[in-house]
């Protein structure tokens, strides 16, 4: 019986919290695509059990119907009518199901984005630096030599310009030009500016720029125009090394201009006018906007954390916020602290606060990467774990737990325990610039610098291991694609064309007793002339063999074709066969798919008959067979 169209898509309509509750809707190839505005307000069960409709999940803040190829869009068209509502692409669908998205989710999964492809670079260095210096530490001897400078060199590439990396994959995401961004990445690192790191060394400030005050100069475009004690246009010369938001707001705010002006500057002077007017703004924008608001946070941060870590209390919080200040790459200004501490004569008793911040995260990573069971999540978790236990938190903050959030707020709640016990105990360091395992070096009492680690890892392990909860991973580029070439296979006639040149026979009669039952689907045999297979109409290659003997192909209407070149032909692993296409290839009618040696099947004592099978034969009531006897490649053989 035919499916009601309009019946599906009003009972559909129905369940799904009503006209306000749905603010986009469009089809791909088999499935109604909804964005709506609270998904906890449709009924599940009842539109699983729709007529018409075969299944239900939820993608990317989607709710997605899979109803079928060659249905979905009347059905479409009528909840169209039912509703009231303008057709919409699936790209519309995309950006209304990220725009429902709260605000932090949305910037969260900017971060993510923007991360996720420079993880292997910051997870290598993170790795080598925790250990170049360990060793530095324990071998001051190897600390002085040529092989420690090199290392320490190669270690540390990927930190010195984060911010250019940063900006080359910031680019990417936001949609703007990469070599643009580039450039906006070395500027906020160039070698014209005191390197980032030094900003709290009065020693640094005065041998990088020949002066005695101690305090960075400034290039002041404007002059001496002030608003109240405001220098309008007032530039510190400091670079951003080890920052990462600042450069995100920039590149973000670069691809805004970029874009605006391809769309007003004609093209004629469009090659030179954009990219310079960019830059120039971008800089402008940086230095004296974004630049300023961040050195203002980072003086705000360092008074506040002076006072705080007098108290336990105080060393408590400090724990908790030190890895906000790293995702806001605030936390180098700390040295300040610790210099002040040693060359007073006392020890370093912010080395514990910011090793619990840094084994903590630590811990939360960890028991991501135990508990997870993607792969490529896994791969990513514990390198960084470990890198976090060496002092290097960014691989672990940034690639996986301030991603998933849970994990970093559990490693908030680790520091601050931990935090609080290394300020009651007063333990202390007597350098600074390592935390986590190599921290042993410098530490006062290494009995309880391990209870530390151990509070500030295990309460976040713990933690994250009971309220985070591993989602179903996001398509692969390759499954999308894979998705997308099947759904573009879909239009057309039922009609399946020979793929070899020879005598077509029933499928009844393939010297075979599974093909000849049909229980792989009906169709034909055909006995070969030639030895090469063509595509028996558009389609996507759905499977294919080690062996390279048979080839799965989708075609229009969900038609699923098994082509099996010969009898047993499995048993001669490959030799004698040439496969032109892989799994997921989009081929058109009459494309080179195997080629096969007809003699050599003979002589391995296998038949060279080829099965032709509608694998899903059964879902077409009009099957036929409508040729046998010979046939040439093109030929009509079956209509469904």
């Amino acid at each position: 019986m035919a499916l009601d169209y309009r019946k599906c898509a009003e009972e559909i309509y129905s369940h799904l919290g009503g006209r306000e509750n749905i603010v986009q809707a469009a089809h791909c190839a088999t499935r109604l695509r909804l964005v709506l505005a609270d998904n906890s307000k449709i009924d599940k069960k009842a539109l699983e059990n729709v007529d018409g409709v075969k299944g239900l999940f939820e993608s990317n803040g989607q709710v997605q119907l899979i109803i079928g190829t060659g249905t979905v869009n009347k059905v479409y068209d009528e909840f169209l009518a039912v509703t009231g509502m303008s057709a919409a692409t699936k790209d519309d669908v995309k950006n209304a199901a990220a725009a429902q998205q709260p605000a932090w989710k949305r910037a969260l999964k900017s971060v993510g984005d923007v991360f996720v492809p420079i993880l292997p670079a910051i997870v290598a260095s993170g790795l080598m630096m925790g250990v170049v210096e360990a060793l530095g530490k324990a071998i001051p001897s190897f600390a002085s030599t040529d092989w420690y400078a090199f290392l320490d060199m190669i270690a540390n590439t990927a930190f010195a310009f984060l911010p250019v990396i940063v900006a080359v994959s910031a680019a990417r995401v936001f949609g703007g030009n990469i070599f643009l961004g580039a450039v906006i990445g070395l500027m906020m690192v160039h070698t014209g500016l005191l390197n980032g790191w030094n900003v709290g060394s009065e020693d640094a400030i005065n041998a990088f720029f020949g002066i005695d005050t101690g305090v960075i100069p400034t290039w002041n475009l404007f002059g001496n125009f002030k608003i109240g004690s405001y220098v309008v246009g007032s530039i510190s010369r400091h670079g951003y090394q080890g920052h990462v938001i600042p450069v995100m707001i920039a590149v973000w705010l670069m691809c805004k201009i970029e874009k605006w002006l391809h769309k007003k500057v004609p093209e004629m002077i469009d090659l030179f006018v954009v990219p310079i007017t960019t830059v120039f703004l971008t800089a402008l924008a940086t230095f004296v906007v974004i630049g300023p608001i961040f050195s203002t946070l980072e003086n705000y941060v360092l008074k506040g954390a002076e006072w705080l870590v007098q108290f336990p209390p105080g060393a408590m919080v400090m724990g908790a916020l030190y890895p906000i200040t790293v995702v806001m790459g605030l936390h180098h200004m700390y040295n300040v602290i610790e210099a002040g501490m040693l060359s007073a004569g006392n020890l370093n008793t912010w080395m514990p606060i910011a090793t619990a911040a840094n084994f903590a995260q630590f811990g939360a990573c960890l028991a991501v990467g135990i508990k997870c069971r993607q792969a490529k999540l896994k791969t990513v978790a514990i390198p960084s774990a470990l890198s976090a236990s060496l002092g290097i938190t960014e691989p672990a903050i940034f690639g996986v737990n301030f991603r998933f959030m849970k994990p970093f707020v559990c490693g908030m709640i680790g520091a601050a325990c931990g935090a609080m016990f290394g300020a009651i105990t007063k333990i202390g360091a007597t350098a600074y610039g390592v935390t986590g395992i190599p921290g042993y070096l410098t530490i006062n009492n290494a009995g309880i610098y391990t209870v530390l680690l151990l509070i500030a890892g295990g309460v976040a392990f713990i933690l994250t291991w009971i309220v985070w909860k591993e989602e179903a991973p996001e398509p692969t580029v390759e499954e999308i694609q894979k998705q997308e070439a099947l759904e573009g296979a879909v239009e057309g006639e039922s009609k399946i064309y020979a793929p070899i040149k020879g005598n077509a026979i029933s499928h009844e009669e393939i010297p075979d007793d599974t093909f000849a039952s049909g229980v792989l689907g009906a169709g034909i045999g055909i006995e070969p002339e030639e030895g090469m297979v063509y595509a028996p109409y558009d389609g996507v290659i759905s499977s294919t063999t080690e062996t390279m003997h048979a080839v799965g192909i989708t075609g229009a209407n969900d038609m699923e074709l098994l082509i099996h070149v010969g009898v047993d032909t499995v048993n001669m692993k490959g030799d004698g066969f040439e496969l032109f296409v892989k799994e997921g290839d989009k081929v058109k009618k009459g494309q080179k798919l195997i080629k096969f040696d007809i003699d050599k099947i003979k002589k391995a004592g296998y038949s060279p008959t080829t099965a032709v099978l509608l694998t899903n034969s059964d879902d077409f009531a009009d099957f036929k067979v409508v040729k046998t006897g010979k046939v040439a490649v093109g030929d009509l053989v079956v209509e469904a």
